[in-house]
């Protein structure tokens, strides 16, 4: 059982069980903990492709590419427990759990890994006044009552953003024989990257850009929204709303925990080895910012599942290290701190742009540049800068300059 463990980890999604897997095989004694009543994280509930390309060299429907990432952790020794809630987290480290099946418990294992993953922002974050009737939910809620409950909540909804997510939500409503009416986005552009914008009007639905979605209406059902463009607002009939996108980390334990959680992103601030403020604790997947694929969160496990290898063998640099600087334009890093030791478990910075850029972006440390590249990104988009090796620890700054 779970109290000789060396390893706990918050969450059987992509990266904790990608996680998992690399530690049990290592020899460690892992146990994975999971609030739901099945292991496997959002692909469960999206039953649509490609899932599974880079981790098992073909595609795969979101609940086989869950099943098999299950089975690979179970394989290599890691015990995972299911409908268990992990109720606190403390120094020591000390993981609280409840259960209906064992009561509460407490775990106290040598290191603890947090990938509890994200979720997408309510209509209440979104300031959408109007009434309050069914069939408003998120993408998460809705690929649950069409893969895991088979039932259809409504026939003609309209789908609220334009990130990938909202792209499945578009293919789970399709593939259950419901027709979205449009989808709405507030921005002037799609935030997903061409040619995801394309699928939806091959398909006749129509995007709507530069729109906000100003009411809901409707007394027990949903009856339709009130849109706004400029200064011009419209009524659409529409039976349901799904909220897509906006993901914000999973970060309900955090927030009370000794851990620092970084104010940018949400999640907790972590170094290139997936570290938190407390070096008993470790991070990865969309807890860190809420964006990333499946695919994306599974590599990061097992990186910084390498990372905790190291780390309870002494093999890691003291932290906390430096915390990195953002110039004007960017709206966060992740990592967000460099402890400057060799083959660091994210190689890569990825920051967010929180608007139009272009120049030159560079990690440096005074006039000295470490890494750089040009750039041409559009608000919202995700960033790309290499972390070299045993990067300077102290006074790193990511700037944007002029090209050449």
């Amino acid at each position: 059982m779970a109290e000789g463990a060396e390893i706990a980890i918050i969450g059987a999604g992509p990266a904790g069980l990608a996680a998992a897997e690399v530690l049990a095989r290592a020899g460690r004694r892992v146990v994975v903990l999971e609030r739901e009543a099945e292991a496997g994280g959002i692909p469960r509930h999206c039953a649509h492709s490609p899932y599974g390309l880079r981790e098992f060299a073909r595609p795969m429907l979101g609940p086989a590419y869950a099943r098999a990432l299950v089975a690979r952790a179970r394989a290599a020794g890691a015990e995972i427990r299911t409908a268990t809630t992990v109720s606190a987290i403390r120094p020591g480290p000390e993981v609280e759990i409840t259960s209906d099946a064992e009561g509460v418990g407490r775990i106290a294992p040598r290191l603890v890994l947090i990938a509890t993953g994200a979720r997408e922002t309510s209509r209440a974050g979104r300031l959408i006044g109007g009434t309050k009737p069914g069939g408003v939910m998120n993408t998460g809620a809705l690929q649950g009552l069409l893969h895991l409950n088979h039932r259809r909540p409504f026939a003609r909804p309209v789908i609220v953003g334009s990130e990938l997510v909202a792209f499945s939500a578009l293919l789970s409503c399709l593939g259950a024989g419901m027709r979205p009416v449009a989808m709405i986005e507030a921005g002037t552009r799609p935030t997903a990257r061409w040619p995801a914008a394309l699928l939806p009007r091959a398909l006749g639905v129509p995007v709507l850009l530069g729109t906000e979605i100003v009411a809901i209406e409707g007394g027990a059902r949903v009856s339709g929204v009130v849109l706004r463009r400029g200064g011009d607002e419209w009524r659409l009939d529409a039976d349901g709303v799904v909220l897509s996108g906006r993901f914000r980390p999973e970060a309900a334990l955090i927030a009370p925990a000794h851990l620092v959680r970084d104010p940018a992103t949400g999640g907790p601030e972590i170094d290139e080895f997936g570290r938190c403020s407390d070096p008993a604790f470790f991070a990865a997947g969309n807890v860190l910012r809420g964006i990333e694929t499946a695919g994306a969160c599974w590599a990061e496990g097992r990186g910084i599942a390498q990372a905790m290898l190291r780390a309870l063998a002494g093999g890691l640099p003291a932290g906390p290290g430096g915390r990195i600087a953002l110039g004007p334009g960017l709206g966060w890093v992740v990592p967000q701190r460099i402890a400057g030791g060799a083959a660091p478990a994210l190689p890569v910075l990825q920051l967010r742009a929180a608007g139009a850029l272009r120049g030159r972006l560079a990690l440096g440390a005074g006039a000295r540049e470490i890494a750089g590249r040009s750039l041409a990104a559009l608000p919202e988009r995700r960033l790309i800068l290499p972390l070299p090796p045993a990067a300077l620890a102290d006074g790193a700054e990511v700037r944007l300059g002029p090209e050449g």
